[in-house]
């Protein structure tokens, strides 16, 4: 491949993990939200009452398939992006350390590494037992019985601090992608740049602050 049909990959490359990005952003201020039913202190029922209403819904059936097409791609770009970088700068970190790129943006690959772990352990917590592919447990009555299971496994002070972790280094990631995801598509103009920073800061610290929340609550706080 020539040098400019790579630049042009790897330009498609940035565009697409953007597009994934921004989709997976969005899914979780949706996520989040709902979520945060489980502070409600109903035993559950709003928090049931959401998660029934996206379990029936087709429509939310066709977005869950793509909202797993958007994880994989953005995954998978993410790890060929970071290959072509390091390969184009041979010097290595040496290098990377006198140049003006952020912390964030030196280390999303190790905390991309450190999500993708967490969301196996989630997916096996949640969502591989709604498959049928674990047995319920914490006293669940079906698959899809999911407050109960919360309860169990976010009293456990070792799940409760796996992700609290995980959801800090998940905030440091989003502040630098929501930034990443307007410079990819073309839109850091000097004139919005800081607003847009300002922007992804306070979206990053809502993100990981309103997931921490739930498990400090049934770690601390539910009885």
């Amino acid at each position: 491949m020539s040098k400019k049909g790579f630049r042009l990959s790897s330009l498609s490359h940035k565009y697409v993990m953007a597009a994934a990005g921004a989709f997976l952003m969005l899914f979780l201020i949706s996520h989040l939200t709902t979520n945060l039913l489980l502070l409600a202190g109903d035993g559950g029922e709003k928090f049931d009452q959401a998660v029934e209403f996206l379990l029936t819904n087709p429509v939310i059936k066709i977005v869950e398939y793509v909202l797993f097409a958007g994880f994989i791609i953005h995954i998978i770009l993410g790890v060929i992006i970071e290959l072509h970088n390091r390969k184009s700068r041979p010097v290595g970190y040496k290098v990377a350390l006198k140049s003006d790129t952020s912390a964030f943006s030196r280390f999303m690959i190790h905390s991309g590494i450190i999500i993708f772990i967490f969301l196996l352990i989630h997916l096996y917590n949640f969502f591989f037992v709604k498959l049928g592919l674990f047995p319920v447990y914490g006293g669940a009555e079906s698959s899809h019985d999911f407050f109960p299971m919360v309860v169990v496994t976010l009293q456990n002070p070792v799940y409760a601090i796996i992700y609290i972790v995980s959801f800090v280094f998940l905030g440091f990631h989003l502040k630098h992608a929501f930034q990443s995801a307007f410079q990819s598509f073309g839109l850091n103009h000097d004139k919005y740049m800081p607003a847009i920073k300002v922007v992804g800061t306070i979206y990053a610290v809502v993100i990981a602050v309103g997931f921490s929340i739930i498990p400090l609550y049934f770690l601390f706080l539910y009885k």
